[in-house]
């Protein structure tokens, strides 16, 4: 099973519930940094690629069609490359709330701290590092730098992709755009809404697997 849907926009901006929307339009299941934290060895994947190493994309997403979120979409051009009849879905939001979004979830200070505590060559560290260190230039508490970074990545995927592979999808939109970019009918019950700030303080630290092989 190739992917069917790449989603290549950062993580906050609404990835959760277009997970749970692509999987209730028959996109399941899709992958998501949930996945990574939920099963054993897929953060090793993400080590690997942070190294360089030559990924097995097939390997990598066996069994899945789609996939939004981070750490996933840290590698949108590798990946469109790879499944060329995939489409790409580039979520977005206003950039200012998803800065604020960002630092009071993913990058607030307690994960910084657990993430700074592991060796620097464990997966995790190195799928983190990828993402925040390598994506933001290490300026990721610089807002302005980091909204700088939010907004090119935006352009350059518009830039990249052929029009007629790209959904630019603003969050909070609805069902309509995705049903009407993947020729689907629209689903008669409310679109899904997962994980604001309040959801992911109460559920990460609670649902989070301990690192592998961490000190």
């Amino acid at each position: 099973m190739a992917l069917k849907i790449i989603g290549a926009g950062f993580g906050r901006t609404g990835t959760l519930s277009l997970k749970a929307a692509l999987e209730q339009l028959g996109f399941d299941p899709c992958y998501h940094m949930h996945e990574v934290f939920s099963n054993d060895g897929f953060v090793d994947y993400w080590g690997a690629a942070a190294r360089s190493d030559a990924m097995d994309w097939d390997k990598v997403f066996e069994g899945y069609q789609a996939t939004v979120d981070w750490p996933a979409a840290t590698y949108w051009r590798e990946l469109a490359d790879h499944f060329p009849d995939a489409k790409v879905l580039l979520s977005v939001r206003e950039p200012r709330g998803w800065y604020k979004s960002v630092r009071n979830t993913i990058f607030g200070d307690d994960n910084q701290a657990r993430f700074a505590k592991l060796p620097a060559d464990h997966p995790q560290r190195l799928m983190v590092d990828r993402i925040f260190e390598t994506t933001f230039d290490g300026k990721l508490t610089d807002e302005d730098y980091a909204i700088g970074v939010f907004n090119r990545h935006t352009e350059e995927v518009k830039a990249t992709i052929a029009p007629e592979r790209l959904l630019v999808y603003e969050t909070g939109t609805g069902w309509e755009p995705i049903c009407d970019f993947m020729g689907l009918p629209v689903p008669d019950t409310p679109y899904p809404h997962s994980n604001s700030t309040a959801d992911f303080r109460k559920h990460f630290p609670a649902n989070r697997k301990p690192p592998r092989n961490a000190s």
